[in-house]
Formats: structure tokens, C-alpha cells, sequence
């Protein structure tokens, strides 16, 4: 499969299990990478036929900056099933979440997940 990718989007968000961490907004860094066939778009040279990545980067950063997760898991799989139902040419999704800061001595901590679009719910 062909793969369309962002890198390093960052946003702010409530993120965390600790009480401080459930009143103050902390860096998170995403990577998507979304899988799909987009040969007739490379072939037709049309925006119609592949991933609008502007408007997944839109939609991920009003869903990140709303939210108030736990777990960086629990974020993750709430954009990778944010992306798969809105993007029908989107045949599969890998996100990573990175927090950075979140452990001493560690530049950051996170998860990459990989969901298809028949995981959905």
C-alpha cells in the first residue's frame, strides 16, 4: 500500500493520570501515516483521488486540543478511528502519540498503534 504521512503535529491537550496533569494542557506530538491505494491520484493528478492532508491535520488537531484522555493509548486509538471513519480512501492508519517530558531522563514516551479500516466498531 501506498502511504500518505504527517509528521510531527503538535498540539496541546489534557493528558494524563496524574491530578496536575488533569489541569494543565501538555505537548503531545503525533505521526500519522495513512495507508491506502493512491495511484490514480499520482496517475490523474487529482486531490479527489487521494488523502486531503490538510484536512486530516485540521480534524486531528480539533480533536487532540478538545480532548482529555488518560492514557496516550486511549488518544491514539481515538484518532486512528477518527481518520479511518472519515477517510474513505484511507485503508489503514499508523499513529503515534509522543508526550515529551513525561518521564525524567527521557526525551518523551508514547505508542504507535495500527489499525485497519475492518477494526472498526
Amino acid at each position: 500500500m501506498d502511504q500518505v504521512f504527517i509528521r510531527n503535529l503538535e498540539t496541546y491537550c489534557i493528558l494524563g493520570t496524574n491530578n496536575w496533569e488533569r489541569e494543565v494542557q501538555q505537548k503531545v506530538c503525533l505521526d500519522l501515516c495513512l495507508h491506502g491505494d493512491y495511484r490514480a491520484a499520482g496517475l490523474q493528478d487529482q486531490l479527489g483521488l487521494t488523502v486531503d492532508y490538510k484536512r486530516v491535520a485540521k480534524t486531528v488537531l480539533e480533536l487532540v486540543s478538545s480532548s482529555q484522555f488518560f492514557l496516550v493509548e486511549a488518544l491514539a486509538e481515538a484518532v486512528a478511528t477518527l481518520i479511518l471513519q472519515q477517510q474513505p480512501q484511507v485503508q489503514a492508519v499508523t499513529v503515534t502519540v509522543r508526550k515529551p517530558g513525561a518521564v525524567r531522563f527521557a526525551e518523551e514516551v508514547g505508542i504507535t498503534i495500527h489499525r485497519r479500516r475492518e477494526d472498526l466498531p
